[in-house]
């Protein structure tokens, strides 16, 4: 399925009709009982206010001035994942720190009324800067700048993580974060990503809270860097060891994951696409396998799924603003099937679609996106 393909009967106890006809999607809505946790996932971090140049021709290069062709802002950091968590039908709950400056009042009216994030365990720090990153995309690469002040002195994670599902944790090599352990403690699922070891030493035992993980995302150069291994799969077969179950993204490849418990893994290939912009690819990969998991797919479907959203996601710009929701699944699929020539294979692996995606012309949720830039008046 190539870039041309990927363009931007239902369930009844998957819809449902929040408000004013808005038709919302539910992956989990054969799963809930009463007395389930309030919310599906928790997450904690550092939300950015990220401003995104598109179609750059190239680099920037020293003593010069660029010109963009698109220009577009939005909540960043933390709020990639959890925007592309709530857009996939999940009940969302997000600890973070913001700032009372302009920044930070857009970025919390983004989330909570544009995304429908809970922000209750989240918090304003009076006289604090909020960070911002500029990224700049070009050539299916991108380069970042970013200006934040030190963090606030308190941990916005609370003591006591609310009850949820799942949450997902970005590992720090050499530190632990006690809430992962106290979440754990509760019966909640942790799903775990790690970011680049700037000390180089890659030692999974500086990885501390693994050991109350489900799950480990890591990318192919991380997981061989980590475990020493010659290729990404015998990597993801050695993390096993580790955590129960590995998935290693593979770039251009696709991924590929080994669950430890029943012995099953899973390979599925990258959906070829034209990348505006990679900014939150990564999140999002890891927001459509959260939801698969979380539903009960099989692990294939988990897979493709997650590198379905991360595809359609590099073809907007922005990290939060390019999640994909169900109408741009939907369409995506409604598409690629009207297309001569597919592979049926391709099809066949996709074909689990049919049971979720909301019918042409349901109404998108949530209605209000994000705004995609900050100074204009909304409408009355």
């Amino acid at each position: 399925m190539t870039a041309s393909h990927a363009m931007t009967g239902e369930e009844p106890e998957h819809l449902t009709q929040p408000q004013h006809g808005q038709v919302h999607v539910d992956p989990l809505a054969a799963l809930r009982v009463p007395g389930d946790p309030p919310w599906d996932v928790y997450l904690t971090g550092t939300v950015f206010l990220d401003i995104i140049f598109t179609g750059l021709a190239a680099a920037p290069v020293r003593g010069t001035e660029s010109w963009a062709r698109g220009m577009g802002s939005s909540p960043g950091g933390v709020a990639n994942m959890a925007t592309a968590l709530a857009r996939l039908g999940l009940r969302t709950s997000l600890a973070a720190a913001f700032g009372d400056d302009h920044y930070g009042e857009y970025c919390w009216d983004a989330l909570a009324q544009g995304e429908g994030i809970d922000l209750s365990t989240s918090r304003t720090v009076p006289g604090w800067h909020s960070p911002v990153t500029v990224s700049m995309a070009y050539d299916d690469e991108r380069t970042m700048v970013s200006h934040g002040h030190e963090p606030p002195p308190e941990e916005p994670a609370p003591d006591c993580p609310p009850p949820a599902r799942a949450a997902i944790a970005s590992l720090t090599p050499g530190a632990r974060a006690p809430w992962i352990a106290q979440a754990a403690r509760e019966g909640t699922r942790i799903f775990a990503d790690v970011g680049w070891d700037e000390t180089g030493t890659w030692d999974l035992s500086g990885l501390a809270d693994l050991e109350h993980c489900e799950a480990f995302l890591p990318n192919a150069e991380e997981a061989m860097r980590y475990t020493g291994a010659g290729c990404p799969r015998s990597a993801a077969h050695a993390l096993t060891a580790h955590v129960p179950l590995a998935v290693v993204t593979l770039g251009a490849e696709g991924a590929y994951a080994v669950d430890r418990r029943t012995g099953e893994t899973a390979e599925v290939p990258a959906i070829a696409v034209e990348a505006l912009d990679p900014t939150g690819a990564g999140d999002v990969f890891v927001a459509g396998f959260v939801t698969g998991t979380l539903a009960g797919w099989p692990l294939a479907d988990r897979l493709a799924f997650a590198g379905l959203t991360a595809a359609l996601s590099v073809q907007e710009f922005g990290g939060s603003l390019s999640a994909p929701g169900w109408s741009e699944i939907g369409a995506w699929w409604r598409r690629v099937q009207s297309v001569e020539g597919q592979d049926p294979a391709a099809l066949r692996r996709y074909a689990f679609l049919d049971r979720l995606v909301p019918e042409e012309g349901a109404h998108p949720w949530p209605r209000r996106r994000a705004v995609p830039t900050i100074g204009f008046r909304r409408s009355a």
